[in-house]
């Protein structure tokens, strides 16, 4: 392809431009416009090619604010993308200076030439809109146009299309009319030629007459600043205590999970994600609405916690990773979670409502996939980022404007949905807090979880030593728990709410379970009465303690198993029982039973039956029976990080080779020299080309293959050629380098200084 040439008053192209720009500026416009490098460009005409491509130019505009596009769509109306247009032909549409996003647009090459004659690529009308500004096409004869004997139902027919798209839908413009034979609004105005048949159900109100109807307000309703964003000051601490708040109840919320699918992992649904029966089943489990079990399975996905197990039928299974997460402490479990939901190229918001074809959305389902969600999502936290520490944004319609106003293009139909659902879920996963951006979160989003995790842990109280034991069988954990005494105390007592404060309520249920963990009542009453603050109830006392005398008065080992008692009553009871049948107990002795079944399957029976059956070792000690959980090998990330965007000094190198192909395909007898396919054979016109210039101390512009199969380029200044190797300084770097001879593709000289 040619480089577009759009003839102004200076006659200049944009390759010439982007040629005469200096080297900074094409760094900068190559950071804000990054495919323009890939694959490297040959010469300024490639670059200029590329920059003028509709998909280039498209891209572009996503970054744009609505003033500065609307410049863009001005220019356009003015047909800037088929002749130079001066920017006080542009200045006069708005209200504002438009020098500022002018000079915005010429950075990024949307616009070209200085301000008396500025350019769009011809692109850019498909790339922006086939309607800028809501105008329809340009008809030059109703440049003077005049409205004045209209009648009123005309006139509000114009108005409705001069506000744009000015495209109607119309069953009136099915045959082509007169002024004889129009008799509705329409085709009055169609015979009049003030509005254009595009085809059999379709008008367009012409520019011209567009801009006539819109008299003052030539571009419509133009936002050309800011929309006002109300804020709220709140104390710094008190807004990152509570996201510390609630990282530790994302914690636990994600530790239950793990514990309930490492025992009873759902199934994978046939078109992937799991199935609504399992939410609820989770959300009930976790005491949680559904919508924030659906987040929670999200993140433990891309956390890399869980994972498909992709066997015949396959479950969603804790991975081994899991294990190594529960083990960490509460602030590095917080870090690995948020910065699983920064990444997470899905939208959760999405699951509970349906799909085109009707179909329920549920969690992990491939319908969610969205790999601009990540950098809609930080765009989102970055805007709160900007304000300084402490401010909230309690109107989140108000914060979605001004997002919008920001950049129009990006976001899609979802756009204002994606600021509420991050609002929602930063909430619940501890990154915001009291609609402002806590400190833990702001450092996730510039130096990463490590430093976020140590910020999380200033910010959390320091873990308390003691308990409250109140008189109704409840513990009160005055705030987070020293790890050996939260192991404890959750081994003998069920959560019954979760805040700042967690309430736990023992049971005999709980008190059963830790003796099956192996505690003894007298390791109960020691846990208590050490570490409770209040006078441990007397009530407690008599739970312990009758729970004891039930539980493990019959024993169990492998024989199978068996069950022992010295009480051969109790025995011959559970003989009797209907269980006794089912798990073929056999009585060898008046104390001893035996099953040929597995001791865990026994007891779980007998426990199903109201007995209080205990294990027992070979040393007669209670053994601890509880299953493990099932694991697997954690599987890849769901998303591939962002390459690292390229430095200062890569681009700039890359400019230095622009520069040097333009200087090949300008210096005398340095037309490019394709290599032929063995250089050894004999001479060739590329061997000339390359020993001419270690002769006369020119520099060459080589294009090469490395050893790795990749296509690049460098200017070299020959020093010895022959023996199947070039060896020569490069020129960019200062360094000596050598070339085989049979991976380079081609040859131009260049002048001395390139690059």
């Amino acid at each position: 392809m040619r480089p577009y040439t759009v003839v102004g008053m200076s006659g200049t192209t944009l390759a010439e431009w982007l040629r005469a720009r200096d080297d900074a500026a094409l760094v900068a416009l190559l950071r804000a416009r990054p495919d323009l490098a890939t694959p490297p460009p040959a010469d300024t005409a490639v670059l200029a090619t590329r920059v003028g491509s509709r998909a280039s130019v498209a891209r572009a505009c996503e970054d744009l604010d609505t003033l500065t596009l609307t410049v863009l769509e001005a220019l356009l109306v003015l047909d800037a993308d088929q002749r130079p247009v001066a920017v006080e032909e542009v200045r006069r549409l708005f209200d504002v200076d438009v020098r500022p996003a002018v000079d915005v647009l010429r950075a990024r090459a949307l616009v070209w030439g200085d301000d008396a004659a500025l350019s769009t690529p011809p692109a850019a009308r498909d790339a922006v809109s086939p309607f800028p500004c809501g105008l329809g096409r340009s008809v030059p004869g109703l440049a003077d146009v005049d409205l004045g004997a209209l009648g009123e139902d005309e006139r509000r027919v114009l108005g409705a299309l001069a506000v744009g798209p000015p495209i109607g839908q119309t069953k009136d413009a099915a045959h082509v009319v007169s002024s004889a034979n129009a008799r509705t609004p329409i085709q009055k105005l169609l015979a009049r030629g003030l509005l254009v048949r595009r085809d059999s159900s379709t008008v367009e109100l012409p520019r011209e007459v567009g801009l006539k109807v819109r008299g003052d307000r030539p571009l419509g309703d133009v936002r050309t600043s800011e929309p006002a964003l109300s804020i709220l000051d709140r104390d710094p601490a008190t807004v990152d205590s509570t996201g510390a708040g609630e990282a530790l109840e994302l914690s636990r919320h994600v530790e239950a999970l793990l514990t309930g699918w490492s025992e009873e992992p759902p199934a994978v649904l046939r078109s992937g994600g799991v199935g609504v029966r399992e939410l609820r089943r989770l959300a009930k489990e976790l005491d949680v609405d559904e919508r924030r079990a659906a987040l929670l399975v999200e993140l433990v996905v891309n956390a890399g916690l869980v994972a498909d197990s992709e066997g015949a039928e396959p479950e969603w299974v804790p991975t081994t990773q899991a294990d190594t997460w529960l083990a960490a402490a509460p602030e590095h479990r917080w870090a690995t979670l948020a910065q699983a939901w920064v990444e997470l190229p899905r939208l959760p918001g999405l699951i509970g409502q349906r799909d085109d074809r009707d179909r329920l959305l549920n969690p992990l389902a491939p319908e969610l996939n969205r790999p601009g969600a990540p950098r809609d999502r930080r765009r989102v936290l970055e805007a709160f980022a900007a304000l300084p520490h402490g401010t909230a944004v309690p109107d989140v319609d108000e914060l979605a404007a001004v997002l919008a106003w920001r950049a129009p293009r990006r976001g899609g139909r979802l756009r204002d949905q994606l600021v509420r659902w991050t609002l929602q879920e930063g909430t619940a996963v501890g990154v915001l807090a009291l609609d402002a951006l806590t400190a833990q979160g702001r450092t996730l989003l510039s130096e990463g979880p490590g430093p976020a995790a140590k910020r999380l842990g200033d910010a959390l109280p320091p873990p308390v030593d003691h308990v409250l034991v109140q008189a109704d069988l409840t513990v009160v954990a005055p705030g987070r728990l020293e790890p050996d005494l939260a192991e404890d105390i959750a081994l003998v007592a069920d959560v019954e709410s979760a805040g700042g404060a967690t309430v736990y309520r023992v049971h005999e249920g709980s008190v059963r379970r830790a003796f099956d963990a192996g505690r003894t009542a007298a390791d109960l009453h020691e846990l208590f009465r050490a570490r409770s603050r209040t006078p441990v109830p007397q009530s407690l006392a008599y739970l312990i303690d009758d729970a004891a005398r039930k539980h493990g008065r019959l024993r169990g080992g492998a024989a199978g198993s068996f069950l022992r008692c010295d009480d051969p009553v109790l025995v011959t009871e559970v003989a009797v029982h209907p269980a006794a049948e089912r798990l073929e107990l056999r009585k060898i002795a008046p104390t001893v039973l035996v099953s040929p079944y597995p001791l865990a399957e026994v007891l779980d029976g007998l426990r199903a039956a109201g007995f209080a059956p205990a294990a027992e070792g070979p040393d007669g000690r209670v053994l601890d029976l509880r299953a493990g959980g099932r694991r697997i090998a954690p599987k890849g990330r769901r998303r591939s990080p962002a390459p690292a965007p390229p430095s200062d000094e890569q681009l700039g190198e890359l400019v230095r080779l622009v520069r040097a192909g333009d200087q090949a395909a300008t210096t005398a007898g340095g037309a490019r020299v394709s290599v032929p396919g063995n250089l050894g054979a004999g001479p060739s016109a590329t061997l000339a080309l390359l020993q001419r210039a270690a002769r006369e101390g020119r520099s060459v512009l080589v294009d090469f293959v490395d050893g790795h199969g990749t296509a690049a380029r460098r200017v070299i200044t020959p020093q010895v050629v022959g023996g199947g190797v070039l060896e020569g300084v490069d020129v960019s770097y200062g360094e000596v380098r050598r070339f085989p001879l049979h991976r380079i593709t081609s040859a131009a000289l260049v002048e001395h200084d390139a690059g």
